[in-house]
């Protein structure tokens, strides 16, 4: 006889079509939707050959995209921002597991003017809609400090698993853009991707506690792949840690398998993280079954 145990993943499969944290053992499931929702060419930053990399493996990387000029008035309000959040305690200032560094500051689209713009450039915007095939909103901003010596690493992981889980975002139609306000190098933690793992969904085991967020933005346990299917996963697309200069942008698919090692060198490492959903793709309940996570982390207007 089947169990109620069966049972209950049964109907979870059938309602949703990414489950995950709902089986007893990870499962490895193929993508329902199309990477690229518009694959003819209506912007000037991206050619054709660009967008099909992009669609082959799930990331496109644009060195020195914007100048030194332009990089170095983010820096400094980058800068500004830091030393105003370094005293303070609220729930958009994330810190360093076992300390009190700062590793990201959310909603910096809706909190302060200069990087809103940056989130409505129109280099940017023009980009992300020729892959959504739709106009966009920002689901999530984020600054990611990882400082010289001490910055600490972010483990594997796919931002559509949790999105889905546990912000309610329905299908694979997001993707993250992310601007280097350092160099990244080799040597200093970059992002690292597996190419083409954007076509797997890895389904994680574990319930999702509640509040869930206020532990994984500082430590993800939940929503964490498992490693026999990063084995798989790299082995059929290795693993590449796309690097430049400063002013660089990589843009990756939401359910890119990504992250990075920490940070040893004396060279610090900034990001500018903005999320872009498609306005035909906005939130649903989560389907972990619990409360949303609060605005300043995923968007619901």
């Amino acid at each position: 006889m089947t169990s109620k145990g069966q049972i209950a993943m049964n109907r979870a499969s059938m309602q949703d079509a990414y489950p995950s944290r709902v089986y007893s053992r990870p499962e490895l499931l193929e993508r329902k939707d199309p990477v690229v929702y518009n694959t003819t060419i209506n912007q000037s930053e991206m050619n054709e050959e660009q967008l099909r990399f992009y669609e082959q493996n799930g990331y496109l990387f644009l060195d020195s995209f914007f100048d030194q000029e332009q990089v170095q008035t983010w820096k400094n309000e980058l800068t500004r921002l830091f030393k105003q959040s370094e005293p303070l305690e609220r729930p958009e200032i994330i810190k360093e597991p076992g300390s009190n560094e700062i590793r990201s500051i959310f909603a910096v689209h809706r909190d302060d003017k200069v990087f809103k713009r940056i989130s409505e450039h129109p280099s940017i915007v023009s980009m992300v809609q020729q892959i959504l095939g739709s106009e966009a909103y920002v689901h999530q901003s984020r600054i990611n400090f990882k400082q010289g010596f001490t910055g600490k690493e972010f483990y594997w992981h796919s931002d559509f698993e949790t999105w889905h889980v546990e912000d309610g975002m329905p299908r694979m139609r997001a993707l993250s853009c992310s601007i280097a306000l350092d160099d990244n190098h080799a040597n200093n933690g970059p992002l690292m991707v597996i190419p083409g793992s954007h076509r797997t969904f890895v389904s994680c085991i574990g319930e999702t506690p509640d509040e869930n967020y206020k532990h994984s933005l500082r430590r993800q346990e939940y929503g964490v792949p498992d490693q026999d299917s990063l084995r798989h996963l790299a082995k059929q697309g290795g693993i590449v840690a796309p690097t430049g200069k400063a002013g660089s942008i990589l843009l990756f698919d939401c359910n890119l398998m990504h992250g990075s090692n920490s940070n040893i060198t004396p060279d610090p490492r900034s990001n500018v993280f903005i999320v872009y959903n498609s306005v035909l793709n906005k939130l649903n309940a989560p389907y972990s079954g619990k409360k949303p996570r609060p605005d300043f982390i995923a968007a619901r207007d």
